[in-house]
Order: C-alpha cells, then sequence, then structure tokens
C-alpha cells in the first residue's frame, strides 16, 4: 500500500509493517509457513510408537475498532444487544484464523476486555459475556467444540477511550492434521467461501464486513456530527478531515434486508468452523492452504507464498457494503482490496478434483461458495485480482 493513504493517516496499517518488522527475529514455530505460529506440545514430546505427536497453538485477536462502532450505535439507539455481535467478532477472529492451519474442535478460550468505566456500565459487560456463551453454544449445536474459561476485565478510563474486547483460543491438535500454506502450489485452485448472505446457522442476513477496516468505515460511512457528539471515539489527533467524513446517519435504510447502514457495519463476523470442519474431515490431505482474508484483504495469502502468481480471476460481486463504503470514501479499489475482506473472508488451496465436492460441502450450509481463481508458477510472488474493478496487480 502507498505511503500515507487515509488509512494510514487514522493510524491503521493494513499491511502492518511495523508489526511484521518487530516480530522478524522470533521463532516461527515448529511449522514455519502455517497461518498461526504452532508450538511443541506443552505436555511433552511422545514417542510416535506410544500415540500420536502433538503441538499447540494459542492465538489473540478480537473485534478491533468494531466496538467504537458498536458504541456509537448504542448511544444512537438504546439497542444494547449490538454487544452480542461484538462479542461473537472477538472470538471468530481467533477460531477461524485456527481454521487456517487445521483446527477445528476442543478450543479454549480466554476473554479480555478493558473499558471506560465512567463510559461503558455494567449491563455492557453482561451482554458481551452472555453474547460469549450464545455463541459458544450456537457453535456446539454445529460440533464445534469451545470451552470458556472467562478472562479478564480492566477498568482503564485513564487510557482507554471507550472500550476495547480482545480474545484468546488455544488448541492441541495432532502435528500430523497440520494444514500448512507451504503446500500452496501451482495448479491449485482457489474456492471462496461467502462472507455475505445467511446461512444455514445464521438467524439474519450478513452484509460480509467481518471486523476489518472498520475504521475506514466508520470515518468514511458516517456523518461529521458524531465527531462533535463522542468526541471519546476517535483519536484527536487525526486530521478532522478524515473524521467522519461521510454522508450517511446510523439510522438511514440501506436497501439491503431491511438493514440500517449500522447494522450493515455491524453484521456479526461469520464464522466458517462448521463448513471448514466438514471439509477437512473428507478432504484433509488435498487442502494445500487456508487463508482467512482479514488484515491484508484480498492480499494476505502473499505473506504465505513464494515464486507463486496468484490469480484471482471470478470473484464473487462485491456487496452492496463494500460497494457503499467505496462511494462514500472515494477509495481506490486498489485500496479496497487490501483493506477488505470484498465478498469473500475464506479461501481454500485445493487440488482441482475436489474442488467440486467442496463446494458441495459448503452450500449443504447454505453459504455460497465457487471457484474464484488459480496459481500458476511465477519468478516471482504476485497476485492479480481481475474482474468488475480490476486488473489489479500486487
Amino acid at each position: 500500500m502507498e505511503a500515507n493513504t487515509k488509512y494510514e493517516q487514522r493510524g491503521v496499517s493494513a499491511a502492518k509493517t511495523d508489526v511484521k518488522n518487530a516480530v522478524s527475529g522470533l521463532d516461527k514455530g515448529i511449522f514455519d509457513n502455517s497461518f498461526c505460529k504452532i508450538i511443541p506440545d506443552v505436555m511433552g514430546e511422545r514417542k510416535s510408537m506410544f500415540g500420536p505427536s502433538y503441538c499447540n497453538i494459542m492465538h489473540a485477536d478480537g473485534a478491533g475498532t468494531k466496538a467504537v462502532l458498536a458504541y456509537l450505535y448504542w448511544k444512537e439507539t438504546g439497542d444494547i444487544s449490538v454487544w452480542r455481535g461484538i462479542a461473537q467478532d472477538s472470538v471468530v477472529m481467533n477460531t477461524d484464523d485456527l481454521l487456517c492451519v487445521g483446527a477445528t474442535g476442543n478450543l479454549v478460550l480466554s476473554s479480555t476486555i478493558a473499558r471506560n468505566k465512567f463510559l461503558i456500565p455494567g449491563e455492557v459487560l453482561k451482554e458481551i459475556v452472555e453474547g460469549t456463551q450464545e455463541f459458544i453454544e450456537r457453535m456446539a449445536k454445529e460440533h464445534i467444540n469451545i470451552t470458556y474459561a472467562g478472562g479478564e476485565t480492566a477498568d482503564m478510563g485513564d487510557s482507554v477511550r471507550t472500550i476495547v474486547v480482545d480474545s484468546t483460543v488455544s488448541a492441541r491438535m495432532k502435528k500430523s492434521e497440520v494444514v500448512s500454506c507451504d503446500r500452496i502450489q501451482a495448479g491449485d485452485v482457489i474456492i471462496g467461501l461467502a462472507s455475505f448472505g445467511k446461512t444455514a446457522y445464521e438467524d439474519t442476513y450478513n452484509s460480509g464486513i467481518g471486523s476489518n477496516g472498520l475504521t475506514s468505515a466508520r470515518h468514511d460511512v458516517l456523518r461529521h456530527e458524531y465527531a462533535e457528539k463522542y468526541p471519546e471515539s476517535y483519536d484527536n489527533a487525526v486530521p478532522d478531515n478524515l473524521v467522519y467524513c461521510g454522508s450517511k446517519s446510523l439510522t438511514d435504510a440501506t436497501g439491503v434486508e431491511n438493514m440500517t447502514v449500522g447494522q450493515m457495519l455491524l453484521s456479526p463476523t461469520r464464522s466458517y468452523a462448521p463448513v471448514v470442519q466438514a471439509i477437512l474431515e473428507n478432504y484433509r490431505p488435498s487442502i494445500h492452504g487456508l487463508i482467512h482474508c482479514t488484515g491484508g484483504g484480498q492480499t494476505k495469502v502473499m505473506n504465505f507464498v513464494k515464486n507463486l502468481h496468484v490469480v484471482k480471476n471470478s470473484l464473487f460481486a462485491t456487496p452492496p457494503v463494500f460497494s457503499m463504503i467505496q462511494a462514500e470514501s472515494g477509495t481506490s479499489w486498489q485500496e479496497m482490496y487490501q483493506i477488505f475482506n470484498m465478498g469473500h473472508r475464506m479461501e481454500l488451496y485445493v487440488k482441482e478434483n475436489i474442488a467440486a465436492d467442496v463446494i458441495k460441502i459448503a452450500r449443504y450450509f447454505d453459504l455460497e461458495a465457487k471457484v474464484i481463481g488459480y496459481c500458476e508458477n511465477s519468478s516471482k510472488s504476485m497476485l492479480t485480482i481481475d474482474g468488475e474493478h480490476g486488473p489489479l496487480t500486487y
């Protein structure tokens, strides 16, 4: 991404260059090209003659600045249930990263919440905790086992403007079942799992927004009046012309599934766990890589391939939420694909001969899926997005 974009001026980096530089010297774990860091089993290594060899994964993430958007929506509408969606966002941003190394079961969850007590009362905390448990119970019905181990809530009003909702998830799995991205190869096709629509395990339509790019979405879409009403909702170091500079109110209609602007931007991050678990149960050896298109959007895969040309030439049509953000912001499509998932938030790199079966499994859950591209050999790593807003190269 070019330096000094609006995204960066608001204090956010899609490329996370500083973070990558900070951790570049750390051990990469026992699978050096896995989507999540994998470490030796804390129970101790066992000889194969006594049983399978295990490994551990621990992952931390959260709802990000989507929690600030929830704060605005709650203050404006009085709808406290919006915080249950934030609880789901925080959990899914962890569980669905773990899917990318093949971990689908026996997950342990811990929550970390930091709040400004003067602005975030106990009723909000109750909604988040109950929302977390509600999501765990929903996943249990889909045979995804998550144990809620509690967590920490800290009152940090002198440093937290509103609230931060984070989680940590850990898992233990067989080494032989790990999916590592170093298997992604020329000849693989890419299957995209839609981020929008309504699956069999969801109650309402999902806009597909996920939990990435919400700083951009919040400021580019919403009207400047929110800056005056809620100065605690943004950093005053951000240039004034980049603070709530859109034309929309949270309660404006969108024409999509009877959703308001606020509801569209706050659609809970969809979990792909039930679908990916079913795919892995049937085709684990043929899955060469899974990429959760979060930070970095559609360019995320470039962190995990070498000497490959990744071609995405049959993406889903741009969902309305992203078209709205682009129209309000004027952000280039080149940058939009680096910030947002743009219609599919999980992609699988697989042998072509199983593609139809994988898509059939997804559709059993009422989840739209299709082949969105392919991989070919290249003298360097590169990505081409060729579709309604392309061609774009990275």
